[in-house]
């Protein structure tokens, strides 16, 4: 499995892996993220270009699964991972977060952030065993930017199931946190979808 950016002609089989690793979501009584359309190519395209968008590609250089992030308050914001159902169980999530990690420590970034469904076994559950832990209402590292996420979120729809902003601290963080970056306009908060990565 290689990590690599992803590619301009690429963006459509990006949806693809998003609507099948989605479907995971109908056993669950969830049909409604599994619904949910993926992200917009124009949206895709922005992540793409501002160098925030990487695959997981297989033997024949062909995507499985993709992260998109953002920059939010000193930390790599995970805004959407997706691993297509083939490919589960490889450890190709924490492949694309450890590649994560290893982009936004070298950037000065203090911390890996995501918001997650605390129920769904390939969400919250997943994260911890990945370093994760969650942020409390009380927590100081709820920052204003996780906190304006979660409202976006919630009027997307995504609150009708409980979720939970986590966090995972950088090796050597401490460094000045690098500007906090708006995430492309006109989307839509994208519910996570990485099944048993």
């Amino acid at each position: 499995m290689r990590i690599r950016a992803a590619a301009p002609a690429e963006l459509p089989l990006l949806q693809d892996i998003e609507r099948a690793a989605g479907e995971p979501f109908r056993s669950l009584g969830m049909a409604v993220i599994a619904d949910d359309e993926p992200l917009p190519l124009d949206v895709l395209d922005a992540y793409r270009r501002a160098g925030r968008a990487w695959v997981a590609a297989d033997e024949a250089d062909c995507p499985v699964a993709y992260l998109l992030a953002d920059t939010v308050d000193g930390a790599a914001h995970i805004e959407q991972v997706s691993v297509h159902p083939a490919a589960a169980r490889r450890g190709v999530g924490r492949a694309l977060i450890d590649h994560l990690a290893t982009e936004a420590a070298a950037q000065g970034l203090t911390a890996l952030t995501l918001t997650t469904f605390t129920e769904v076994p390939w969400n919250a559950p997943y994260y911890a065993r990945l370093g994760f832990r969650p942020l409390a209402d009380s927590d100081p590292q709820l920052t204003a930017g996780l906190r304006a996420i979660q409202r976006a979120e919630a009027a997307h729809g995504l609150a009708t199931w409980p979720r939970v902003c986590m966090r995972r601290e950088l090796a050597g963080a401490g460094a000045a946190p690098a500007p906090r970056s708006v995430p492309p306009p006109g989307r839509a908060p994208a519910p996570e979808r990485a099944p048993a990565p």
